[in-house]
């Protein structure tokens, strides 16, 4: 696999990552070998958080006999975005649980999961002191951060405290945000890009692999479940597709389509006090037309559409959508079309 110097880590990434969110809602034996197909075919880049349940212990399940053939990157959720500042002790207890689950010494990228602010040296939290003393200790390698608001992406750039940049990049990125690319490489710092496939809406991997392969310091983080989904990715690493006509006259048509307010998936605005499952009521439009129609039209999810009437606007979930979304009008109108209402 072709890999690239991974920022001021100096790390050689390969070109696609894996990214372990989905391999939570399979079993142990089919996770283990979704992984260790991944590694065998060249891939060195594995992305988790401490907060996606069994993820992590999954990857040290299945990879930790070749542990120093690998790059792991993890995330603590100590510092969220909900304006809670969280405690370094919290941090450090969940650097502490990544290492044990995922069976290993030390994580060669431990990241801040999605702050509201760009932790830094001699802040009154702690946090970033905390990583610094943790990477003395040679329990990190390197300090990272993701983002989903693009200001705190360019600061955290700007800052040169961070050896890796997480931020979602697909072909829906607006110019501005796919900038941020080019500033990471001026800040050499190395970048994951999340939401390739934006939670699944887009479905055309070609296409979307065709559109990142131009930027030559990002590594996509490719969500898997199964292993077609691997295979396909391992197809065009190997043969890499062009960005043609016809693929551009489809990015083009999603573009159109999906142009305006549509939800990423992140999850951030769980819980719901209502239990309305969010991040796929308010997608279900894209999901009808997108995939399996018949997947979501059982009893079950005419149940979950149907909680979107329980909303009382509590506000929760808007004040914590990065992409500061309109999210209990945007479920209104997916269950409107849901119903035919």
């Amino acid at each position: 696999m072709e890999k690239i110097v991974f920022g001021k880590t100096n790390l050689q990434a390969g070109r696609t990552g894996f990214g372990a969110i989905p391999i939570q809602r399979i079993s142990y034996d089919e996770s283990t070998a979704i992984l260790r197909r991944a590694y065998e075919a060249g891939v060195n880049v594995f992305d988790t958080a401490n907060g996606y349940t069994t993820s992590e212990d999954r990857i040290g399940v299945a990879l930790s006999d070749v542990r120093d053939k690998i790059i792991l990157c993890t995330k603590s959720g100590a510092v969220y975005n909900d304006g809670w500042r969280g405690t370094a002790e919290g941090l450090i207890k969940n650097l502490e649980n990544s290492l044990v689950k995922m069976r290993t010494d030390y994580i060669d990228v431990f990241q801040f999961h999605c702050p509201w602010f760009v932790p830094r040296p001699g802040g009154d939290d702690g946090l970033y002191d905390a990583l610094e003393k943790a990477k003395r200790e040679g329990k990190i390698r390197h300090i990272g951060i993701t983002a989903h608001k693009k200001h705190l992406a360019v600061e955290a750039v700007e800052s040169d405290l961070y050896d890796v940049l997480q931020y979602p990049f697909s072909y829906l990125s607006a110019p501005e945000e796919l900038e941020i690319a080019e500033k990471c490489r001026k800040h050499n710092v190395g970048v994951l890009g999340m939401k390739a496939l934006c939670g699944g809406i887009l479905t055309n991997a070609k296409a979307a692999f065709a559109f990142l392969r131009q930027y030559e310091n990002i590594v996509p983080i490719w969500g898997i479940e199964k292993l077609s989904e691997l295979d396909e990715i391992l197809t065009y690493e190997k043969n890499p597709p062009n960005l043609t006509d016809e693929l551009l006259k489809e990015i083009e048509r999603d573009k159109l389509e999906l142009c305006g307010s549509f939800c990423r998936a992140c999850g951030y605005c769980l819980p719901c006090p209502a239990n309305i499952p969010i991040p796929m009521a308010a997608r279900m439009k894209f999901l009808l037309n997108r995939m399996v129609a018949e997947n979501f039209k059982t009893p079950e999810w005419q149940e979950n559409m149907r909680k979107i009437e329980d909303c009382t606007d509590c506000g929760h979930c808007k004040a914590n959508c990065p992409y500061e979304l309109d999210v209990p009008e945007l479920l209104r109108q997916h269950k409107a079309h849901y119903f035919g209402e």
